[in-house]
């Protein structure tokens, strides 16, 4: 076999090797994905190193160490090298590099030449090589030689290395790569203005010319300290062209530094949403199946306020000013923008952590725009919408929604029991609000439970109490202990069901009761064993 032939082979291999692909996953999320949940723990960890290393330098400046600070350098280069190595490795795919050039040999019919499919894939891992970051990853490496001590000046490279691991460094610097051009025209008007000046000063404040000037770097010098307006005073003008030269340096450093606020200033303002955004991702990447609310108008409200008295997380996506600004006064996470935005709904979770999305808007087309965006990123979360003509029900449920609830025509046959039974109204009305403590509360049976297994008649519901309203089960259970049933989308609803209804595990109770009764069951649920 040539070597040809073998390179293509493994080439093959590993794209087909999922064992591969499993190692080559949990290294990209260690060092590169944002959204791992080990990737902090690395961050932190990887900072506390730089620090150290560097901390230890600048301590045997003046005290002797022994021989454990070699052996401390040693291990912090062995984590540099392994990490340098590791980015250079998941940055790309080197088989995929092999076989694409390998296959376009194939589609055109010409031979092969391996040493083509090395130059792409030098090419690819150079453009790694030759980034910021990956440059600074190598001069913090670099120190460690010890035959060249002059590079130890190096070392505090990885002082920078804290911009890779901390995130609002992150973006700062993504805020001035933004800002380039901008950054880059003043930088050439102040190198400009450096070079006149300090030409000028060298000309007028030479020892020759009366002045105190004794090379061309003092000159350089002055002149910096000048433009920054910070004016140290150890070298001072005294020709009438030098203090001249002085003047208008120290006005053209006011409209630079005027000039590199006003830059900064704009950026952040331009980028602060955004940074609020990310703030709130990250915020969210510590949940798990949390809510997530598209339109805080008037039912999106009541929404929030519900989950947030049963503590339940979630986060709101609004694009109306005033209404962000309502959710972040009664401390809401929220974020501005359009929920509809498949962008927006990946950055918070749908698909990953989010558990639940509600379609709440007023304008039923943002509705299914929604319902189809998260039904496309997850097709097992629960959807939820609001539709606002009886018309749009049907366009909801075939988009993906789980349910579709008409608002309005809820709220009038509520108006319509109470004008026909007000009494009866009101005290489910209360119980349902909660204003009494006395709430219609859902339990959930876990599996292996003490609950596992028993029938109705067996539960300590009238020491704890609670009344039973009902049962929900899977479709597929008996209702010979029950009074009355009715069929849900996916599952059946068992109303009073008798003393001899035999629960069973991911069955759900409805009960009446005080909220620190429902409480107490539940915790009773987490041991295995009841104890009254």
């Amino acid at each position: 076999m040539s070597i040809t032939d073998y390179v293509i082979q493994t080439a093959y291999e590993l794209e087909e090797s999922k064992r591969y692909q499993r190692r080559k996953q949990a290294v990209y999320d260690l060092l590169e994905n944002p959204h791992s949940r080990i990737r902090p723990y690395f961050d932190i960890f990887m900072m506390l190193l730089v620090i150290s290393s560097v901390f230890i330098l600048l301590f045997s400046v003046k005290h002797h160490l022994g021989a454990w600070a070699g052996w401390f350098e040693n291990a912090v280069l062995v984590f540099f090298v392994l990490e340098y190595l590791g980015r250079l490795w998941v940055y790309d795919d080197v088989h995929k590099v092999v076989l694409e050039e390998y296959e376009k040999s194939e589609l055109i019919n010409e031979p092969y030449r391996l040493s083509k499919a090395f130059r792409a894939v030098f090419r690819s891992k150079w453009r790694y090589i030759s980034s910021p970051m990956a440059i600074i990853d190598l001069l913090a490496i670099l120190p460690s030689y010890r035959a060249l001590r002059i590079l130890r000046l190096f070392l505090l490279f990885r002082l920078f290395k804290v911009f890779r691991y901390a995130q609002s460094m992150q973006q700062f610097g993504s805020i001035l790569q933004e800002k380039r051009v901008e950054l880059v025209t003043l930088f050439g008007f102040l190198m400009f203005v450096l070079l006149v000046a300090s030409s000028a000063i060298y000309l007028f404040e030479s020892p020759q010319a009366g002045g105190h000037v004794e090379g061309f770097f003092e000159s350089i010098y002055w002149a910096l300290v000048t433009i920054s307006t910070v004016g140290y005073g150890d070298i001072t003008p005294h020709t009438v062209e030098g203090r001249m030269v002085t003047m208008v340096l120290i006005v053209s450093g006011l409209g630079v530094i005027s000039f590199f606020t006003s830059i900064i200033v704009s950026a952040f303002q331009e980028k602060m949403g955004e940074v609020r955004d990310r703030r709130v991702a990250m915020l969210l990447e510590k949940e798990r199946g949390y809510t997530v609310i598209c339109g805080f108008g008037r039912i999106g409200q009541v929404v929030a306020e519900y989950l947030a008295r049963d503590k339940l997380p979630f986060v709101i996506i609004e694009r109306d000013e005033e209404a962000v600004q309502l959710a972040r006064r009664q401390g809401y996470l929220v974020v501005q923008g359009k929920a509809e935005r498949i962008g927006l709904l990946r950055t918070l979770g749908v698909g990953r952590q989010a558990g639940k999305v509600l379609c709440l808007t007023g304008d039923d087309v943002i509705n299914v725009f929604v319902t189809l965006s998260a039904r496309q990123l997850d097709s097992n979360i629960e959807i939820i919408s609001r539709a606002n003509h009886h018309q749009t029900l049907n366009k909801l449920k075939l988009a993906g929604a789980n349910h579709a609830l008409e608002p309005f025509k809820i709220v009038g046959l509520i108006a319509g029991e109470y004008v026909g039974q007000p009494v009866a109204f009101e005290a489910i009305h209360d119980i349902v609000m909660g204003e009494n403590d006395i709430t219609l509360e859902s339990i959930k049976v876990p599996c292996d439970s003490w609950m596992d297994g028993k029938t109705i008649g067996e539960l300590p519901l009238e020491d704890m109490r609670l009344i039973l309203f009902g049962v929900i089960t899977s479709p597929d259970r008996s209702s010979d202990h029950v009074r009355s049933h009715f069929d849900l989308k996916s599952l059946r609803f068992q109303f009073n069901p008798g003393a001899d209804f035999v629960l069973l595990g991911d069955d759900m109770l409805l009960v009446f009761g005080h909220k620190y009764s429902v409480l107490h069951i539940r915790q009773k649920l987490k041991s295995a064993t009841y104890s009254g």
